[in-house]
């Protein structure tokens, strides 16, 4: 039971850009499409526009269409989408303790595989980049 509800979230998070396109909106709020074009230059429009609307689709990403000339798109987290934010932020403590090539052999004790004992909410707008005054973590806490 426990592997299909894995094989269920990495589905709705699987694709390339995903899950950078979640931590910007973690770390900046809500960001126009042109915003989400320059803070991820390597990804293409559309490769973008796709993993957007899938993120739509699964109602991770909320998508905000103003009818104006020229036309503004905006796009924000959910509530459902928010609340991957603990997950996503003890993903990020884990990938910050890696072992270097050059470190001595891994092992598997508890002491080091233990998460902090008290996760930084805003680890995850630092890593981003984003000061403290303009995370959406640091504010939510």
């Amino acid at each position: 039971m426990a592997a299909s509800g894995v094989e269920s979230a990495f589905r709705i998070l699987e694709g390339r850009w995903k899950m950078i396109i979640i931590f910007h909106l973690f770390a900046r709020g809500t960001l126009r499409f042109s915003e989400l074009e320059r803070a991820i230059p390597t990804v293409s429009q559309k490769m973008l526009i796709q993993q957007l609307r899938e993120l739509e689709r699964d109602s991770i990403v909320r998508r905000t269409v103003y009818p104006q000339v020229p036309p503004r798109v905006e796009y924000d987290l959910r509530d459902w989408g928010q609340a991957m934010c603990p997950a996503l932020d003890a993903l990020l403590e884990w990938a910050a303790h890696r072992p270097t090539p050059s470190s001595a052999p891994p092992t598997d004790s508890a002491a080091e595989l233990a998460p902090a004992s008290a996760p930084r909410a805003d680890a995850l707008g630092r890593r981003m980049g984003a000061s403290a005054n303009t995370s959406k973590l640091a504010r939510s806490g």
